[in-house]
């Protein structure tokens, strides 16, 4: 079992920046691929980022690619996602979620977090 607790989100203007975190406890936090997803009012919920086992593979969606950057600490138990530029289309509950392979989709991702819930102003 993991459990992911994910933390940092807020309300901030567009072109403003936010870093989400999200601490893990139980199983071997190194052994698992972490993933970022993201899901806004009325929409399916969507992969932004993740990072492999040793932080050297990561993956955006092309929405934010440039802008957001994900990045682990395993000595820390912890996954970061730093939001930079950030545009009121990014409004949503981000959650944080772990997988054994590195993949995009939701569905291969076993454990989840609360969500942490980011709203970007005009």
């Amino acid at each position: 079992q993991v459990q992911l607790v994910e933390s940092g989100g807020g309300l901030v203007q567009a072109g403003g920046s936010l870093t989400l975190s999200c601490v893990a406890s139980g199983r071997t936090f190194s052994t698992e691929v972490m993933g970022w997803f993201r899901q806004g009012v009325g929409k399916e919920r969507e992969f932004v980022a993740r990072i492999t086992w040793s932080g050297s593979g990561t993956s955006y969606t092309d929405s934010v690619k440039g802008r957001f950057a994900i990045s682990r600490d395993n000595a820390k138990n912890t996954v970061y996602l730093q939001m930079n530029s950030l545009k009121p289309e990014d409004t949503a509950i981000y959650y944080c979620a772990a997988a054994t392979w590195p993949v995009r989709a939701a569905s291969a991702y076993s454990y989840w977090g609360q969500g942490t819930q980011v709203t970007v102003s005009s």
